[in-house]
């Protein structure tokens, strides 16, 4: 165990030593004593996490699915028209999916498929039929990264908050309406918010119930009646914004 410690210990040294040289070449007025203190004080898994998208170690089609699925709301939050009308044509060339299965997977692979499926699951108001994603798996796996790295690259202000810290209903409803509504999408970097929960599953079932009430509520608004679509808008306008939910067990 001590020969353990101090190999750990000379690698640090090594690590801090190298960042320090490379910070002291770009002329910056720095403190020494800050610079140091946060080297010491980075953790590695914050220091080397991924940034960008090709530096994701993830598996690759779930990366392009979430990535595909995000893309598809550029139309509502963007207002890129020509990110729907790309895929039309392609799906119209390619045999409907009432022929065979075999016949399908003889000459498409499995992420055409499922960029077709997303493709066509628009609804009225050119939003994805799927509001929310969720992503599954052991602690550990990049579930979280993943989420942050995709918003960021679809051109997103990432919003996260924890399911299992707000166990009211109440504050959890309050959380996702001001991280979705149109008022509030604007943050310091002035790009439209991508909201992240994490931990959905250790939220209690009034907190599910809640996220589930906005999005059905905001799917039959335009479908109700003209009383009942003044209501709907007093609780709240359609869902504008994607929402990613994170959970350990699905």
């Amino acid at each position: 165990r001590t020969r353990v410690l101090e190999a750990s210990q000379q690698l640090t040294e090594i690590i801090n030593s190298e960042t320090s040289t490379e910070n002291l070449e770009p002329s910056k007025e720095v403190d020494p004593a800050d610079e140091e203190e946060s080297v010491l004080h980075c953790l590695w898994v914050d220091k080397f996490t991924p940034r960008r998208y090709m530096e994701l170690l993830s598996d690759d089609y779930t990366n392009r699915c979430l990535l595909k699925w995000l893309k598809l709301w550029d139309t509502v939050v963007f207002g890129k028209e020509k990110a729907v009308k790309k895929a039309k044509p392609s799906t119209e060339a390619h045999p409907p999916f009432s022929q065979p299965k075999e016949q399908q997977n003889k000459w498409k692979t499995k992420v055409q498929l499922m960029e077709e499926i997303l493709e066509a699951e628009l609804d009225q108001h050119k939003r994805p039929k799927y509001k929310v994603a969720l992503l599954c798996g052991p602690p550990g796996l990049g579930k979280t990264t993943l989420a942050h790295v995709i918003a960021k690259h679809a051109g997103y202000n990432a919003v996260e908050m924890n399911a299992s810290d707000d166990r009211s209903p109440e504050v959890f409803k309050t959380r996702i309406e001001a991280a979705t509504q149109m008022k509030s999408v604007l943050g310091a970097n002035e790009k439209p918010n991508c909201l992240i929960i994490d931990e959905i599953d250790g939220a209690p079932a009034a907190s599910i119930n809640v996220l589930l009430n906005i999005i059905h509520r905001k799917d039959a608004e335009g479908e109700a009646a003209a009383g009942t679509g003044r209501r709907r808008r007093r609780e709240g306008g359609l869902l504008l914004r994607p929402i990613i939910c994170i959970c350990n067990d699905q």
